[in-house]
């Protein structure tokens, strides 16, 4: 359900242009994705929770803000399904 997005969430994780902490939250909200034990609705919140925090970092690059803005974009349309 959430391969795309846990893809764009990876490429974000594995890009050393980025900050450790904001790659290290991407890994984060990898893991709460990937939780099946967790409601759907329950993982989408925790990780646009996270992805909020995350494009409000002042380090974060301005190209890595437009790929958390089009992450949360896809996990507010995957809610709705």
């Amino acid at each position: 359900m959430f391969e795309n997005i846990i893809e764009l969430i990876q490429e974000i994780a594995e890009d050393r242009t980025v900050p450790r902490n904001i790659r290290e939250k991407c890994n984060e909200a990898i893991e709460i994705l990937k939780d099946e034990s967790q409601e759907k609705d329950v993982r989408i919140n925790a990780v646009t929770g996270l992805l909020d925090e995350i494009s409000n970092d002042t380090n974060i690059p301005m190209y890595t803000r437009t790929q958390i803005w089009n992450i949360a974009s896809l996990l507010e349309a995957a809610k709705k399904e």
